[in-house]
């Protein structure tokens, strides 16, 4: 009985998988194992890793960047490539790290019509490669600008942001969770089960995720994970928690995106276990409260999870090779984004102004905001295809055009929507709620546009508002005179 039970526990060990999750690809639910927390799912692998937790390997990260290490390169790399970069903190770990993201861009920090993409690594502390693979993929770019042409069409027409380390406390510790012991890809609102609804009760590093997309438009993502080789797309889980494919609305687009980083990659499109290199994450199996189905809904960026190496922490030596064999899936990635899609801005016929508002596909219930300045949109979609693309913003009427999309080639369509008019005449202006960064910014934008209408209307204001200080205290000085004595004379 004793040899029995070393076989299979050696076995189901042997096959524990990383993404999001501590269960292996033969089991479909922490019930089938008789474990009431999904987190103890996969339990070898958990208690094996609490088990080691008294006695850390110092070895394993021999050949890593430590954390302070990561943090000069990130701010090495920003004085030597300047001029298309730019260095940001999101905020701050449990323990207090900076999570910092590199901006990479021909203009970083200036807002453009231009769609925007990030990486985020070491999502999961141990699973350190990606953390690797970011820093050689930002100094690559910069190394290859005006070199190579595919370098060239990221820098100039996408701004892309990378966070190197999002849990750069799990990674001190060599182990899943962050500081507090919670793994940050279980920590998001899920669309099934709101058990964690609770911002204020969230992670730092999850709150600072969630902040960052508020701030900021992002049409794609991708987080990059170890223990498997695939491309994992929506939905990530299902009602039931079953093991079933669970398609959302834009099914076609995450495997179009999906297939081009498996068929870009050495030889993640040959996997045996996964046809054609990608995966429904339902399909694989059921992950809640994570990161990718959040992005989708409360987002509107289309991510992935990559897992991008058989081991969650290959010896250092194979950094390298795995570099090589993720380069150009990571470029390309990034790249189909100005390279597939439908891209443009909606202005108002009466003003010409940039108006933020939705943008919808017939036939596909899903809905992208464009940007709240400048009133962009860039809509991922699968080429080869028909399209009827619809702008609509409140106070407008909704126009609605059709487009083909090439397979090698995005198409342009700009908008321009006529005003509603009321039935006494009047006209009705907008009142899309685009977010409240999107209402700051438009303010911004008509403050910019109108700068000499403002300038004059706030010298009358303080001119009026003297004249009526100096009426004010007129008023004043005379009641408080005291009244004139009359003289009687006789």
């Amino acid at each position: 009985m004793n040899l029995k039970f070393c076989i299979l526990f050696s076995f189901f060990v042997r096959n524990v998988i990383a993404r999001g999750g501590y269960r292996s690809t033969s089991l479909s639910s922490a019930a089938d194992l008789g474990f009431e927390n999904e987190s103890y799912a996969g339990s070898g692998r958990h208690l094996i890793e609490e088990n080691q937790s008294h006695h850390p390997r110092t070895d394993i990260a021999r050949g890593y960047m430590t954390n302070s290490e990561l943090e000069r390169a990130v701010k090495e790399f920003g004085r030597r490539c300047s001029h298309i970069s730019r260095i940001y903190s999101i905020g701050e770990s449990v323990r207090g790290f900076p999570l910092w993201v590199i901006e990479i861009s021909d203009k970083p920090g200036r807002e453009e019509p231009e769609p925007a993409f990030k990486f985020i690594g070491n999502v999961h502390g141990d699973e350190p490669v990606g953390r690797e693979l970011l820093l050689l993929l930002a100094n690559w770019i910069c190394d290859n600008y005006k070199r190579d042409p595919l370098v060239d069409l990221i820098v100039d027409k996408v701004h892309l942001h990378i966070l190197p380390s999002m849990n750069p406390d799990g990674f001190s510790f060599r182990r899943r969770g962050n500081a507090n012991n919670v793994d940050l890809n279980r920590d998001f609102p899920d669309q099934f089960f709101p058990w964690n609804n609770n911002e204020d009760a969230r992670q730092p590093e999850t709150k600072a995720i969630m902040s960052w997309l508020r701030e900021m438009c992002f049409t794609a993502s991708a987080s990059l994970h170890g223990g498997a080789l695939v491309a994992n797309y929506p939905w990530d889980a299902s009602l039931d928690k079953r093991k079933n494919y669970y398609a959302c609305p834009d099914d076609g687009t995450f495997r179009f995106l999906a297939s081009i980083y498996s068929k870009s990659h050495y030889n993640m499109s040959l996997s045996k276990e996964f046809e054609g290199g990608i995966t429904n994450g339902a399909a694989w199996y059921p992950v809640y409260g994570g990161m990718q189905d959040w992005n989708y809904i409360y987002g509107g960026c289309f991510e992935l999870t990559l897992e991008i190496s058989d081991n969650k922490w290959p010896n250092a030596k194979e950094l390298p090779t795995i570099w090589e064999y993720n380069k150009m899936s990571m470029l390309n990635l990034v790249a189909s984004l100005v390279k597939t899609g439908v891209h443009g801005r909606v202005f108002s016929s009466d003003s010409g102004r940039p108006l933020p508002g939705l943008i919808t596909i017939k036939g596909i219930n899903y809905t992208v905001k464009t940007s709240g300045t400048l009133a962009d949109y860039h809509r991922l979609l699968v080429p080869g295809e028909r399209y009827e693309v619809m702008a609509t913003v409140p106070g407008y009427k909704s126009k609605a055009t059709h487009i083909w999309l090439e397979k090698e080639e995005a198409t342009n369509v700009d908008f321009i929507l006529d005003p509603e008019v009321s039935s006494d005449g009047t006209l009705l202006r907008s009142i899309c709620d685009c977010g409240r960064k999107s209402r700051l910014l438009s303010i911004g934008y008509f403050w910019g546009t109108h700068f000499e209408v403002y300038l004059v209307l706030i010298v009358v204001l303080a001119f009026l508002c003297f004249l009526l200080t100096r009426r004010i205290k007129s008023n004043l000085l005379k009641q408080r005179s005291p009244p004139k004595r009359s003289v009687l004379t006789v």
